[in-house]
């Protein structure tokens, strides 16, 4: 767990950091476990979130921690002047938010301009690419920013595991933007006109870049149609835990519990289940220094509100009594995610988490307190975890620390997540690259025949160590969000 007192603040200041948000403070601390992180202290406007009809079991989520690190590979460089409604440029850099400006939406096969709304930005260093058109255009980009061709969004360069990985401009690429420049009233007749690149080129060192979330998903960045990240609303590079998120930054809404409290108290609100646990983990390291849960927990109680919470953080058993509590008078279940036991692998891809052993003797001491935990092993990684004797090696320590159920879930790979693992996959285990591009090709899931035979090696060690096996097939199953099934939301607390 992470106690209060070695979280030491340091850097404190009230300033609006680099204008990020209105109100924000940042704060950075000299704790060694945490050295590099910054955390952004915002005011909330609301907290619970709603997806709507989901296949994930769950409609309603919190979370009051948003890490943002893998979001910043998207990014243009600061005076990429962008379009606005009254046909002037700004500069990026200058960009605020709640600023309208220029974005468009799909109209049959093409795409029409419409009015859209600066939602966030952010600042970033990142190695940039020059892209030349034939019109004398010339964009500064990181190479995961993506453009719109007459082909689809494309990034400037392949990933670093291939050119099969992702779609990537070439020279010759047709990307889309104006055909003249002018206000929205006049672009609204048009539609957008192709462009060549002539080429792409690393310029060869770092630079400061911006990047921008609105209303339709893009913008127009010197004339040219830009993709904007909306990855930064997971901030997460994998799908698998939060723990890579403490690499830079984490945005910490500290007024959650006030805020959940009104929105709890209204009377439009119907007392739906909700989820924690599905974007970042309520219960990672930050926690134990802001102890947002334990107020979120007891808001839940008082409006006896039903919860569900994956995690992999043995925080949680700092909560035990809010949580039986809580049981008492509603539904509540705890879910924990425990991937792989092999402790030289868990350093390398889950390094900022709690190790594996130290959440099962978590998953052991809720099981002797009287609650059902189920286990999601997840991820399945392949070619590292998905052999015969790994699986049977982790369903026996699961097994063992009294988990009522395990659910089988193979790597899940969105785009932000697939470019940042396949990345390391190339750096630290290049000869398993094939074996990804022939699994996943262009899908975010892996084959369904190879989630079949993973789903069978899981099956088969649960029967022998006797625990249950929730196997519905693991494409329906993201690896966080806490989805999981209808079966995972609805598992009683005792």
């Amino acid at each position: 767990m992470c106690l209060n007192e070695l979280v030491r603040w340091t850097g404190l200041t009230e300033e609006e950091p680099d204008h990020l948000l209105p109100g924000m403070v940042r704060r950075t601390f000299n704790t060694p476990g945490f050295a590099g992180m910054t955390f952004y202290e915002v005011n909330a406007k609301s907290l619970i979130n709603k997806l709507g009809q989901s296949r994930m079991g769950f409609e309603y989520t919190i979370n009051p921690y948003r890490g943002c690190s893998h979001a910043c590979t998207y990014c243009l460089a600061g005076d990429t002047p962008i379009l606005l409604p009254d046909g002037t440029w700004r500069l990026l850099q200058d960009i605020e938010i709640g600023d309208a400006i220029v974005g468009t939406v799909p109209e049959g096969q093409s795409r029409r301009y419409t009015i859209t709304t600066v939602l966030a930005k952010w600042p970033t260093v990142k190695a940039a690419y020059r892209l030349v058109l034939d019109d004398g255009t010339v964009l500064l980009a990181s190479s995961d920013h993506r453009f719109l061709t007459d082909s689809g969004w494309k990034h400037v360069t392949a990933s670093v595991g291939g050119p099969g990985l992702r779609p990537f401009l070439t020279p010759g690429s047709r990307v889309l933007g104006l055909a003249n420049d002018g206000p929205l009233s006049v672009l609204q007749e048009e539609r957008p006109a192709p462009r060549e690149v002539l080429s792409i080129e690393a310029i060869g060192h770092e630079m400061p870049m911006w990047d921008i979330t609105t209303g339709t998903g893009d913008f127009i960045a010197d004339g040219v149609i830009s993709h904007n990240c909306f990855a930064r609303k997971t901030h997460t590079y994998l799908d698998l835990d939060a723990g890579h998120d403490f690499d830079s930054k984490i945005v910490v809404k500290v007024n959650a519990v006030e805020v959940l409290r009104r929105e709890l108290s209204s009377a439009r609100w119907g007392g739906h289940s909700i989820a924690m646990g599905t974007n970042v983990d309520c219960y990672q390291r930050a926690e134990g220094r802001y102890q947002l849960m334990p107020g979120i927990i007891q808001a839940l109680i008082d409006f006896r509100n039903p919860l569900s919470i994956l995690t992999k953080g043995t925080l949680v058993l700092r909560d035990l009594p809010l949580l039986l509590k809580l049981g008492e008078r509603a539904r509540v279940s705890v879910a924990f995610s425990v991937g792989l036991i092999d402790e030289e692998l868990w350093r390398l891809v889950e390094s900022g988490t709690p190790s594996p052993m130290r959440r099962l003797q978590a998953v052991r001491e809720l099981t002797d307190a009287g609650l059902r935990i189920p286990v999601l092993m997840a991820p399945i990684l392949p070619g590292l975890t998905d052999t015969e004797d790994v699986i049977d090696r982790t369903v026996a320590a699961i097994a063992a620390s009294g988990a009522v159920s395990i659910t089988p879930i193979v790597l899940h790979l969105r785009p932000g997540a697939r470019e940042w693992y396949l990345g390391w996959i190339q750096q630290n285990y290049p000869d398993l690259m094939p074996l990804y591009a022939r699994l996943y090709r262009e899908r975010a899931y892996a084959s369904a025949d190879y989630q079949r035979l993973v789903t069978a090696r899981v099956r088969r060690a649960c029967r022998r160590y006797g625990v249950g096996n929730n196997d519905e097939p693991a494409r329906e199953l993201p690896i966080n969000p806490v989805a999981t099934t209808e079966k995972i939301a609805a598992t009683p607390l005792w």
